[in-house]
């Protein structure tokens, strides 16, 4: 019996048809893999990670964290740099699978990421890495600024903090190091605060205040003699009252802590005797016999200028 010639022609573009739909398909699966690839290799290249066999499978990378996860610190910087990447490669919704098969729980991979980030810009042979020396270090110096890390690497010192305190504390020592130094950073950062919002206030009021103009000259000098003694006075006020308080919180909290605070008190003091030493200087004012010095009446009192 012969074929129908039209049902035959029919076959043929109907077969044409899903050819093409297949071939589509394919492309389309295709260039969503290469996307997806392409954002793995990126992710493993931003974290210095180095791909299993220049491979992106996730079960590669799964194996090279568990042959990666011992007690070392570079060990636990590379975990970290994995996971990572295999957070990328697995896909929204498969990581947890993943580190369940890792044996990893959830709080502890981000602390392993959040190591790998925070130490990514030391190198291999890093001297800090090499006083951590293991994982319960690593992650207690997490809560350091990128700042702190970098001087910490660079100088060898960040604060109170040294390498060698690092390298020969116990994780308990260390912990405690790490929380008196932020306590001791907070309480200097109050009482910069403190003497700052004190001077805005005082520039403040000065800014307010009236000029006044006399067109006598003597009288004039008085009026600009009283607003310097009064701006002094409110300066030595400030000194006395605010900056005295915050030493005294400082004192109370070195008890508390066992820290010295002497030395960074002694800076301030320091900074303080360098600026009126420059303004001697500026204005070429000779030095004053503690006998010479007079009290604020008598300087508002203007005797030696009505006499002059």
């Amino acid at each position: 019996m012969a074929r129908n010639p039209s049902t035959e022609i029919e076959l043929q573009a109907d077969n044409t048809e899903q050819g093409q739909t297949l071939l589509a398909a394919q492309q389309q699966v295709a260039t969503l893999t290469a996307e997806h690839e392409q954002q793995v290799r990126a992710v493993a290249a931003q974290m210095g990670y180095q791909l299993p066999a220049d491979c992106t499978d996730p079960d590669l990378i799964q194996r090279d964290i568990a042959a990666n996860m011992r007690r070392s610190v570079e060990a636990c910087l590379e975990v970290g740099r994995g996971l990572q990447v295999l957070k990328t490669a697995c896909g929204y919704g498969n990581f947890q699978e993943r580190l369940d098969t890792l044996g990893i729980d959830d709080g502890v991979a981000r602390k392993f990421m959040r190591s790998a980030v925070r130490f990514a810009s030391l190198g291999s042979n890093s001297a800090l890495t090499k006083a951590i020396g293991n994982q319960a270090k690593l992650f207690e110096m997490l809560v350091l600024e990128d700042e702190e890390i970098q001087e910490l690497e660079l100088t060898g010192q960040t604060g109170e903090l040294t390498l060698d305190d690092v390298a020969t504390m116990s994780v308990k020592e260390l912990r405690k190091a790490l929380r008196e130094a932020r306590e001791t950073v907070s309480a200097k950062e109050r009482v910069m605060a403190d003497i700052t919002a004190k001077n805005n206030q005082l520039a403040t009021e000065l800014a307010k205040k009236p000029k006044v103009i006399v067109v006598q000259p003597i009288e004039e000098a008085k009026q600009l003699r009283q607003e310097v003694v009064a701006t002094a006075y409110e300066v030595e006020g400030t000194l006395q009252g605010t900056l005295r308080k915050a030493f005294a919180d400082l004192e109370q909290l070195a008890q508390q802590t066992g820290e010295d605070h002497r030395s960074f008190k002694a800076a301030l003091v320091r900074n303080l005797e360098v600026t009126l030493m420059a303004i001697r200087s500026e204005f070429h004012l000779p030095e004053l016999h503690p006998d010479q010095l007079p009290g604020w009446q008598n300087l508002l009192g203007l005797d030696d200028l009505a006499e002059g």
